[in-house]
């Protein structure tokens, strides 16, 4: 299933760590893509860096207005919110309705009533208030049935597990 992440409310002076971490954590779990409602070019370089660094064919795109995204999406729209159906009797429903392409909507201030209508399912991981990025990386991780982190990202970098310490393998430099 290919995954992208729709970030609404970005603001750009605020935000920039918890979206860079939105769109890292959406990485990490397998997503294909993060689209950001407002224009942040040092966002998209900061992603793309890591990206480039570390491999796995991610994309950002910021500025991308998110009603006709919303509306127009070809796929299971999922907004994740702590106002939804609880996680644990949302993700049954999901997992049999998804087919092919996923959009997950988070948000960093108060998201639009409209943002609730056009969802396909408005889940929440918990019901009390916490991080969209922890929301996320929940939501992927028992979509996935934690297959999201077991990915392969053929990166320049590559880390090595390790019990204690740092172990990166340069690719450029290896013996």
């Amino acid at each position: 299933m290919d995954i992208f992440v729709l970030r609404l409310g970005h603001r750009p002076a605020r935000d920039k760590r918890i979206s860079t971490h939105v769109a890292l954590t959406a990485r990490a779990f397998g997503a294909k893509g993060v689209y950001v409602s407002t224009k942040d070019e040092e966002l998209e370089e900061s992603v793309r860096d890591v990206a480039g660094r570390f491999g796995g064919g991610f994309e950002i795109k910021t500025g991308v207005k998110w009603k006709p995204l919303l509306r127009e999406f070809q796929g299971t729209k999922v907004h994740l919110t702590m106002y939804g159906v609880h996680l644990d009797d949302a993700l049954p429903m999901i997992k049999a309705e998804a087919r092919g392409r996923m959009l997950i909507v988070v948000g960093a201030e108060k998201v639009p009533a409209e943002v609730y209508q056009l969802a396909d399912f408005n889940v929440a991981v918990g019901n009390q208030p916490h991080s969209e990025v922890a929301a996320l990386a929940v939501f992927l991780d028992r979509l996935t049935e934690g297959e999201g982190l077991r990915g392969e990202f053929e990166g320049r970098l590559k880390v090595l597990p390790c019990e204690r310490g740092k172990r990166v393998v340069d690719r450029n430099h290896a013996e």
